[in-house]
This record gives C-alpha cells, sequence and structure tokens, in this order.
C-alpha cells in the first residue's frame, strides 16, 4: 500500500509515519525542509514542499499521475499562529489567507488530485483528514483562524465522503485535542501545564501514538462504512 502523507517532520504526522513504515507500507512524506527522519528506510520516500506557496504544492500533483497512485492520501500538514482582533487588518487578514492556505486549500487541492485519480483509475481510496478540536468547540479569538479552517476541513470531508462513496471512496477526520507534542510544549510555557488538562476527562493529553493507530486502521480500509464520520481524541475534552 502506498500513502501520501503530509507534514511528516514533526508531532502528530512523524508518529503517523513511523507507525505506518513499522507496517510495511510505502510512505510519501512532505515537509518543508528537505532533511527527513527516515533516510535509511527503503519504503520512505521525501518531497519538500511548502504549502503556503500554490506554485511547490504543484510538485505533489505529479504524484497522482504515476503509474502506481498511492491509495492512502493523508493531509496533516497544517499551520498555527496567532492573529488578535486588534491588529491592523491587512495583518489580520493575512494570517487568514496563510493559515487557510495551508490548512485547507493544499488539502483540498491535493484532495482534488487524488479523487480525479482514483475515480480514473477505479481505486477504492481513502482520505483521511486531520482536524482538529478547534473545528468543533472553537478556539480562542486569537486563534479564529486555525479553527475556521479546521471547522472546514471537517466539512468538505463530510461532501467527499457523501460524493464518491458509490466509487469505493472513503473520507474520514480525525480531530485531535492537546496532543504530547512540541506544539503542546510550546503551549505549556506559555500557560502552564495545568491549562492542557483542566478540562479532560483524563489526567494526561493524548501520545501522538494514539492518533497513528487510528490513521493506520483507517488506512487499512477496515472501517469503510464509518465514512465521512469524524474520530474524536481529545481526552474527553467535550463528549459528542
Amino acid at each position: 500500500m502506498k500513502i501520501l502523507l503530509t507534514g511528516t517532520s514533526r508531532g502528530i504526522g512523524k508518529s503517523i509515519a513511523q507507525k505506518l513504515l513499522n507496517e510495511g507500507y510505502e510512505v510519501i512524506g512532505t515537509s518543508r525542509s528537505t532533511d527527513h527522519d527516515f533516510p535509511n528506510n527503503e519504503n520512505y520516500r521525501h518531497i519538500a514542499c511548502d504549502l503556503s506557496k500554490p506554485k511547490e504544492i504543484e510538485k505533489l500533483k505529479a504524484v497522482f499521475q504515476d503509474n502506481e497512485v498511492p491509495e492512502v492520501l493523508i493531509n496533516n500538514a497544517g499551520m498555527f499562529e496567532e492573529a488578535q482582533f486588534d491588529i491592523s487588518d491587512d495583518d489580520w487578514l493575512a494570517n487568514w489567507d496563510k493559515t487557510l492556505q495551508v490548512n485547507l486549500r493544499s488539502a483540498a487541492l491535493i484532495s482534488k488530485w487524488a479523487l480525479n485519480a482514483w475515480t480514473k483509475t477505479g481505486i477504492a481510496g481513502r482520505l483521511i483528514n486531520i482536524s482538529s478540536r478547534a473545528g468543533y468547540r472553537g478556539d480562542t479569538g486569537e486563534y479564529a483562524s486555525y479553527a475556521a479552517s479546521k471547522g472546514g476541513m471537517v466539512a468538505f470531508t463530510k461532501s467527499i465522503a457523501r460524493s464518491f462513496g458509490k466509487h469505493g471512496i472513503t473520507a474520514y477526520t480525525i480531530a485531535p485535542g492537546f496532543v504530547d507534542t512540541d506544539m503542546a510544549q510550546g503551549s505549556i510555557e506559555v500557560y502552564g501545564a495545568d491549562y492542557l488538562t483542566k478540562d479532560l476527562a483524563l489526567n494526561t493529553i493524548a501520545p501522538p501514538e494514539q492518533i497513528a493507530n487510528i490513521v493506520t486502521l483507517l488506512a487499512e480500509g477496515k472501517l469503510t462504512h464509518a465514512t465521512g464520520q469524524t474520530f474524536h481524541v481529545n481526552s474527553g475534552s467535550y463528549l459528542i
């Protein structure tokens, strides 16, 4: 099985890549860096790609024009930058434009290429989008663009599931809460450790390996009748 996974350089994406490689799958990973963490794994191929730059995203179009098209697309890459409401309009909109470009527009475009390839070749593809709890419960005002982009990803995934299911194509969203990655460590430095766990049902935030486990299960095509659904992994910060 061949998989395209964006955002493999750290955190959730790195953990997903490692899990898939451990299972023996072929992974094409992307990040802005030309370096990667799997140099000695023959099943890993890296593509340096900055998703904030539309021209660079075109590199990924060729992946779905190869003779062996990936059966799975995992849109994991994302950005998380604050923009207070009291900054200038130009700066505020610049944050929104960049956030939506990286988190939503690029994922939608790559998905379009995958869907067209899958329907053309008859592949029962699996689309897995990594959203966020912010897409459901919102976020603080300075991260409104992030929450909006992740909410848009959820709606996009549902639309794909409804539109392409008859082709054998399935689509899923995973909505993590705080996950034990370097991004969470940054929040701890700003807000303190109690901030991450105060509203949770559990005493700890999720390890990234748990996200990777769900992704692998979905990638293997074992939950086709859950198409369109969101899998919430947030340590009980909200319950649906």
